[in-house]
């Protein structure tokens, strides 16, 4: 029996370098969706909830990429950063980055990874998983030399930082998985596409 073509809906290279390390056949469909309309529109006491942002984005990103690649398992993924109540963007640039980081410094916050499988337009599977992470209190030195050397990079992630990096620098504590900071909860998504027939079980 072939097994079913299966299609990362997500242009995070993250992503992509998590899934093929893993094994796993798959292509890479960056969705058309506008995440800040998409937000915008959820109902305001949900649109300030971590998990509940994330598993929206994520559902929307695979039903958007699966209605156009029928019979295919399309892995949707989301991530977000919540610190003290408050939900983080992405940074559009250096001095953007530098402030969410000096906001996040001597810190706790939350990274919340949402991923969902959908096929024909129908969701079949669904997780969120949560990782923890303490941000020490660096000095303005270290954060100028930091940036100099992680710009742009890392302005395609949420926390300004890449954990498997030089990110790693920034923090006395993490609690969490590896994948799921990185922005996919790996190994419940594996099981899972095992379960659908994408993978040898």
């Amino acid at each position: 029996m072939m097994r079913p073509n299966v299609i990362l809906a997500s242009g995070s290279a993250s992503r992509r370098t998590m899934l093929t390390a893993a094994g796993i056949a798959f292509s890479a469909i960056t969705p058309e969706v506008d995440e800040d309309d998409l937000r915008a529109k959820m109902p305001a006491k949900t649109a300030v909830k971590g998990d509940a942002v994330a598993e929206h984005l994520a559902e929307r990103k695979a039903l958007a990429v699966s209605a156009r690649h029928p019979h295919a398992l399309v892995v949707g993924c989301d991530q977000v950063l919540v610190c003290e109540g408050k939900l983080f963007n992405k940074a559009v640039d250096e001095n953007a980055a530098g402030a969410a980081l000096r906001a996040l410094r001597g810190r706790t916050h939350e990274l919340i990874s949402a991923a969902v499988i959908a096929k024909d337009q129908a969701l079949v599977w669904q997780c969120t998983d949560v990782a923890r992470l303490e941000m020490r209190d660096f000095s303005d030195g270290f954060l100028r030399q930091y940036l100099q050397a992680e710009v742009p990079d890392i302005l395609g992630s949420v926390g300004c930082y890449r954990i498997e990096g030089r990110g790693a620098q920034l923090f006395t504590r993490v609690e969490g998985d590896q994948f799921t900071i990185r922005g996919l909860p790996l190994i419940p998504l594996l099981a899972a596409l095992r379960d659908q027939g994408a993978a040898l079980s």
